[in-house]
């Protein structure tokens, strides 16, 4: 057996664990793909086809709740999620160009994962930091006043993690200083 097919096996038995702690239970649908989703890194076709078979659910049903909920991914995504905000005040301030570098520098499009599957970069509205426009977040690291020009260090810097020995942090970009309380 291929060590591909191994380690999915593995998946598949670490979901049959999930399915049968909370199968029986009346409203554990979210919660098993939740869990799901984190084994497998997104919610494909199969695997919604197998919980629903586990569960004894239609399809339908638990497609249903895959595409409601904005916490599920239906498609591979990157290891670090990029959203620019595309708000009022973030668009007036060129979120677009910023979001349309970002897709030229990886060659993607609209909610695509990049080719090395390290990012994948949507945009999103408002997140609340209109002061700060334009504003964009990699996972929960906020960016504010960003620039078009300044896409390639970010990259360069989640890029560096990647090669960073162990758990130790890369430095972030001369642009991006620590964060202080105000009057600090």
């Amino acid at each position: 057996m291929a060590g591909g097919e191994k380690e999915l096996d593995e998946k598949y038995r670490q979901l049959d664990e999930i399915i049968e702690r909370y199968g029986q239970q009346e409203g554990q649908l979210i919660r098993i793909l939740k869990e799901a989703q984190d084994i497998f890194g997104y919610l494909p076709e199969e695997v919604q086809t197998y919980i629903a078979g586990k569960l004894d659910l239609p399809v339908s049903e638990v497609n249903g709740v895959v595409t409601f909920y904005a916490l599920f991914h239906t498609e591979p995504r990157g290891k670090y999620g990029i959203n620019v905000c595309l708000g009022t005040a973030c668009y007036v301030q060129g979120a677009q160009g910023i979001l349309d570098e970002f897709r030229r520098q990886l060659d993607l499009h609209e909610g695509d994962t990049s080719a090395d599957g390290l990012f994948t970069v949507k945009s999103t509205r408002c997140v609340g930091a209109c002061g700060l426009a334009p504003v964009l977040t990699v996972e929960d690291e906020v960016y504010g006043k960003f620039r078009r020009q300044d896409v390639a260090k970010l990259l360069r810097k989640y890029r560096r993690r990647e090669v960073t020995a162990g758990d130790q942090r890369a430095e972030r970009p001369d642009r991006y200083p620590e964060e202080t309380a105000p009057g600090h």
